[in-house]
């Protein structure tokens, strides 16, 4: 049986209180709409999603409507007398929430709630995922990025009716960030507070610029991906980072970056990204630029996709969607086919690896073919590197000190009063230093 938390905020898991304790039940119906010529498989496959959604959220899934539709009704999504049976079925499956796989405009969801009156709620997919990030953020910058998303959310939904919903009921769809003190204030107070929120995210963003500007000359590389894809596990795996790793989806919210040394000579910067998922609300990808701000800096994208799952083609186009839309699908990129352990059918993994002939394959669990991925990322990283011979004067110690620290040097010799130095490295750091060489007079 899955449960639901009614605190106004999220809890953070602690040792010996699981969730399952104090907590009470909170029924569901998911609600899914077949458009036009798309196929019932591809609708049962987005509502299994929805379903571990709601359970991710704490609820329990009841029951399911489906409804074949050219369009959406303009008024409440899937017309009137659907709407109307659909309220009756909750009350005789005693289900206080109904959640929807598409997007609601707020007048649709304003009016749905109508029909329902008090005693059932409304939310969409949107807002059962904001809802899960309300639940799973730790840091102030996640809790500050999620806030904003959620009042962004609840801002055009504003109404009376809202309000009592949100004092009276609770549960999946209320939880966290605004909570009831919020609900209460207007909409100019709502405004207020969403300025002060995108003032704060400015902050962290510049205080994340300072760091990045102190990382500048290392290569940097980001894990991109579909939720639960197991990019913390990769993480773990390359540079035994520590990062919690769960199988939920949205288990990871904040960007852990660490170093991994590829070899003797060369090491990059490792960045651990929130997931995607389908369907991502719009305002919510806004929110998190500052944390997507790992990826915008990235030299390297690792797409990593859930190899054993039936949607593995699936989710990697929405990956590149979401890249897309924040206008980063043109870096360089690796495709990275993970859960290799997890597949049980050959075919599977050559239909893959036929569609994507470049990826690489791994098992992040057990570690297995890691050393192909650094390989990938090293030719990655050296693409842009070249072999050079630098003449500096041995008077510029601390020149030639920096050439050590950053160039590999595969060659030195020391003619009249110069340093000879062949080297290999990043074309830019190597004119840099070339800058920085003095003429003799």
């Amino acid at each position: 049986m899955y449960t639901i938390h009614h605190d106004d905020r999220p809890v953070a898991p602690s040792a010996g209180n699981s969730q399952s304790q104090n907590v009470l039940k909170e029924n569901a119906i998911l609600v899914g709409v077949r458009w036009g010529g798309s196929s019932a498989q591809t609708l049962g496959e987005h509502l299994t999603e929805l379903r571990l959604l709601t359970e991710t959220a704490g609820g329990q899934v009841v029951g399911e409507v489906v409804q074949r539709r050219v369009s959406p009704d303009a008024a409440t999504f899937i017309g009137k007398g659907k709407a109307e049976s659909l309220m009756r079925q909750a009350d005789e499956l005693e289900c206080h929430l109904i959640i929807f796989d598409d997007d609601l405009s707020p007048s649709q969801q304003k009016n749905l709630q109508r029909i329902a009156e008090n005693s059932i709620k409304i939310i969409d997919r949107g807002g059962l995922i904001i809802d899960i990030f309300a639940r799973h953020a730790r840091t102030r910058e996640a809790k500050t990025q999620v806030e904003l998303a959620q009042l962004q959310y609840l801002l055009p939904r504003l109404t009376r009716q809202w309000t009592h919903l949100e004092r009276q009921m609770g549960g999946i769809g209320t939880r966290g960030g605004p909570g009831e003190a919020q609900i209460e204030t207007d909409r100019r107070l709502i405004r207020s507070r969403i300025k002060r929120l995108k003032d704060e995210l400015k902050h962290i963003a510049s205080e994340r610029a300072t760091q990045s500007r102190r990382r500048r000359d290392t290569f940097r590389v980001a894990l991109v991906g579909y939720t639960n894809a197991g990019k913390s596990s990769l993480m773990n795996a390359l540079t035994d980072a520590g990062v919690s790793v769960e199988d939920r989806l949205f288990a990871t919210l904040d960007t852990t970056t660490r170093k991994l040394q590829l070899d003797e000579n060369h090491s990059i910067l490792l960045s651990d990204t929130v997931g995607f998922i389908r369907k991502l609300p719009h305002h919510l990808i806004a929110s998190f630029r500052s944390t997507l701000a790992e990826v915008a800096e990235a030299e390297l994208l690792l797409k990593v996709i859930d190899a054993s799952s039936h949607l593995a083609e699936e989710h990697l186009r929405t990956v590149n969607e979401v890249l897309e839309d924040l206008g980063l699908n043109e870096k360089p990129s690796v495709v990275v086919l993970n859960k290799l352990d997890a597949i049980d059918d050959g075919g599977t993994l050559t239909r893959l690896q036929r569609q994507f002939p470049k990826a690489v394959v791994v098992s992040a669990r057990q570690r297995l073919r890691l050393a192909q991925l650094e390989t990938a990322i090293m030719e990655a990283c050296t693409r842009d590197f070249d072999r050079c011979l630098l003449r500096i004067p041995s008077r510029q110690s601390k020149l030639i000190s920096t050439v050590y620290q950053k160039l590999e040097v595969q060659e030195r010799a020391f003619e009249e009063e110069k340093t000879v130095l062949i080297v290999w490295g990043p074309k830019g750091v190597i004119q840099a230093i070339k800058g920085k060489i003095l003429e003799e007079v």
